[in-house]
């Protein structure tokens, strides 16, 4: 889930680069058009963030468009003119999501400790992810009953995974590594995990929240490395 950017490099069975554009949730989407002048697009913004506070303390079901318009002081007519649907607005929310993760460099700061190298960008990915926890809470609830939602959701995942194993395969590189871990198999696990990790993020306290991310970092450098101590 964490570990994401723009475009994947890693390696296919030929030991050829491969490229994995994240997914553009946007596609098809028929957005009104983009605003042009400052106060629009000050308006535009409000109204994300409303959705934000709306979504992460109600959930999606029970959040209206009249809520979220009340919360950005805007009237309900001012709202479609940036979104046509709450829908449009959630699926805008997690397209943002995914591309301010893309940015995030996933390369460890400094191998000499794979341990806390591995732990430091666990933080920094997590820290990413808090501001949009009320998106991604609405996104779960929606999921399950939108088939497109739902396809969008598994491209999702598909490339969250692959950004997961091609860390994983690069880790394996150095010395000290298991040769003959599943990568992808134990990619995919950590990838639910952190997703699930986030789902309950907002309500817990910042001490858990390290607590998970010590756990994860010690499973994956023990899934990784062989123990010097062995």
């Amino acid at each position: 889930m964490v570990l994401r950017g723009r475009l994947l490099r890693g390696d296919d069975s030929t030991g050829e680069a491969t490229v994995i554009e994240r997914p553009s949730l946007l596609r098809g989407e028929e957005l009104p058009p983009e605003p042009r002048q400052q106060r629009s697009f000050e308006k535009r913004a409000r109204l994300k963030e409303a959705a934000l506070a709306c979504f992460g303390e109600n959930g999606y079901e029970a959040t209206s468009i009249d809520d979220i318009a009340s919360r950005a002081k805007l009237a309900v007519g001012g709202f479609y003119l940036h979104f046509r649907s709450k829908r449009q607005l959630l699926v805008t929310l997690m397209d943002e999501l995914l591309e301010k993760l893309s940015q995030l460099d996933l390369r460890p700061k400094d191998l000499t400790d794979v341990r806390a190298a591995l732990r430091e960008l666990l933080r920094r990915s997590f820290s990413h992810d808090l501001r949009y926890l009320g998106a991604y809470r609405a996104w779960q609830e929606a999921v399950p009953a939108d088939p497109d939602l739902l396809k969008k959701n598994e491209e999702i995942h598909a490339w969250t995974s692959a950004r997961v194993t091609a860390l994983f395969k690069g880790l394996q590189q150095l010395p000290g590594a298991r040769p003959d871990v599943d990568v992808a198999g134990l990619a995919q696990v950590m990838d639910n995990f952190f997703w699930s990790l986030l789902a309950r993020t907002g309500r817990m306290p910042r001490a858990e929240l390290n607590r998970s991310i010590d756990s994860a970092t010690h499973l994956i450098y023990h899934a990784l490395f062989l123990d010097p101590h062995s």
